[in-house]
C-alpha cells in the first residue's frame, strides 16, 4: 500500500494523476475540537493506481495536492463531498474544480434521496463494505494496516461507482440535469460562513423584532470568535444561554449571574465583558434597522392552498421520472414562484422547466388538471383551456 510521505513523493504522484481523465477523492478529517475541520488523511483513486496522502507526515507540502484540485483537465470525483470540499478550501482558499458527486449523480438515476457510499457500491458493484473503522481517530499514528485498507475503499470502488453513474446519465440523457447542482458546489459562497448570518441557523420561536436584532449581534460576535479561535462556537457558550440572554438584554455583569445556563465563570470573566460590549453596541441601533419579521400569518394563508398543490405536482413528477423531487424544486422555489410567479426562477429554466416549470405555471393558471385513472392506476395530466 502506496503511503506518500514527503512533498517530492506528492509532487510525482500528482504528476501521474494529472494524466488522467478523472481521479475520486476522500478525506479523513476531524472536527470535535475545533471550529475548522482537521484533515488526517488523503486518498485518490483512478484508473491506474490509488495512494493514500498523510497531511500530517512532517515532510510534506501539500501544494501540489491543492494544485491537482484546480487542474481543469481532471475530474475531481467526490461522494456526498461538501465537507471534503470546505476543507480543501479552507486550507487552500481554491475550490476543486471541475467536479462531480456521486451523490447528485444518484438522485438523479434513481437511487433516491442522500445514499450512502456504502450503500450506492452495494447496489451498483454488489460488494459489502467493511466499516468497523469508521469511528477511527484519524490523528493517531501509526494508522493500522484495517485503517489504511478501509480509507482507501472510499475511492478504489469510487472509480466504478463513477463510471457507472457517469454512463447511465448519459443513456438518460440526464448529464445536464445535476450540472447547476455541481457548479453549486464549486461556489466559495457555500463554505465562507458569515457571522451576520450565523442566527439564522439558531432555531427559536421568537417573532419580536428587538430579540432577534439581539441574536443576531450575539450570534456573530460567538462567530466571529470561533473562527478566530479556531474552537467550536458551542464549547464556550450553547444556544440555550443567547436565547437566554436575549430574553433579558443584561446591562451588566451581576444581571449575567442571574441568568439560568449560562456558567459563572463566563458571567464574571472575558466572555462576559464581551457579552456586555455587545448588548452595549446593540442598544444604539436604530429600532428601523432591527431584524425584518416573517411576513403575516394571512399573507402565508394566502399562498398556501397553491403552495401544497404544486408540492403535490412535484412528487407526481419526481416520481414519473424517478429523481429525488429537490433536485427538481425545493420549497423555497416553490413559494418564490407562488409569490412572484415571473420572478427568476430554477424551476423556469432549462430541463427543470420542461418536466416541472410547464405543469407549475399551467396549475398555477388553473388550466392544469390532475386525474387518476383506476384502471391504469396512472396519474394523467390534463391541459384544460378556456
Amino acid at each position: 500500500m502506496n503511503i506518500i510521505e514527503t512533498t517530492c513523493e506528492l509532487e510525482n504522484f500528482c504528476k501521474q494523476m494529472a494524466q488522467q481523465p478523472f481521479i475520486t477523492v476522500d478525506l479523513e478529517f476531524l472536527r470535535e475540537h475545533t471550529y475548522y475541520a482537521k484533515l488526517c488523511l488523503i486518498q485518490i483513486g483512478s484508473l491506474s493506481h490509488c495512494s493514500i496522502i498523510d497531511p500530517l507526515a512532517p515532510d510534506i507540502n501539500l501544494q501540489p495536492f491543492f494544485n491537482l484540485m484546480t487542474n481543469p483537465d481532471v475530474i475531481k470525483v467526490f461522494h456526498s463531498g461538501r465537507q471534503d470540499i470546505e476543507i480543501i478550501y479552507n486550507l487552500s482558499h481554491q475550490l476543486p474544480f471541475p467536479i462531480f458527486d456521486t451523490q447528485i449523480a444518484g438522485m438523479a438515476t434513481g437511487f433516491g434521496e442522500a445514499i450512502s457510499y456504502e450503500n450506492l457500491v452495494s447496489h451498483i458493484l454488489h460488494i459489502k463494505l467493511d466499516k468497523s473503522n469508521r469511528l477511527s481517530d484519524w490523528s493517531k499514528r501509526p494508522l493500522n494496516p484495517a485503517q489504511l485498507e478501509y480509507a482507501l475503499a472510499d475511492v478504489t470502488h469510487l472509480v466504478h461507482v463513477y463510471e457507472f453513474l457517469r454512463n447511465k446519465l448519459e443513456t438518460l440523457n440526464r448529464t445536464e440535469w445535476i450540472k447547476d447542482e455541481m457548479n453549486f458546489l464549486s461556489n466559495p459562497k457555500n463554505y465562507e460562513t458569515a457571522p451576520d448570518e450565523a442566527w439564522l441557523k439558531i432555531k427559536h420561536r421568537s417573532h419580536n423584532a428587538k430579540f432577534l436584532t439581539l441574536l443576531r449581534e450575539l450570534a456573530a460576535w460567538r462567530e466571529a470568535r470561533s473562527q478566530r479561535k479556531n474552537t467550536p462556537r458551542h464549547s464556550f457558550i450553547k444556544d440555550d444561554a443567547l436565547l437566554a440572554i436575549c430574553a433579558v438584554c443584561p446591562q451588566t455583569k451581576e444581571d449575567l449571574l442571574q441568568i439560568r445556563n449560562l456558567r459563572r465563570d463566563i458571567a464574571e470573566g472575558r466572555l462576559g465583558s464581551e457579552i456586555i460590549e455587545v448588548i452595549n453596541h446593540f442598544t444604539q441601533i436604530d429600532p428601523k434597522d432591527y431584524v425584518s419579521l416573517p411576513q403575516p400569518k394571512d399573507w402565508q394563508d394566502k399562498n398556501n392552498s397553491l403552495f401544497e398543490l404544486l408540492k403535490m405536482l412535484l412528487k407526481i413528477i419526481s416520481q414519473e421520472h424517478g429523481i429525488v423531487s429537490r433536485l427538481l424544486a425545493s420549497d423555497d422555489d416553490l413559494r418564490k414562484f407562488c409569490i412572484t410567479p415571473n420572478e427568476n426562477n430554477t424551476i423556469l429554466s432549462g430541463w427543470r422547466y420542461e418536466i416541472f416549470g410547464k405543469q407549475a405555471e399551467a396549475l398555477r393558471a388553473g388550466k392544469l388538471a390532475i386525474h387518476y385513472n383506476p384502471v391504469s392506476q396512472d396519474i394523467i395530466f390534463e391541459n384544460i383551456d378556456f
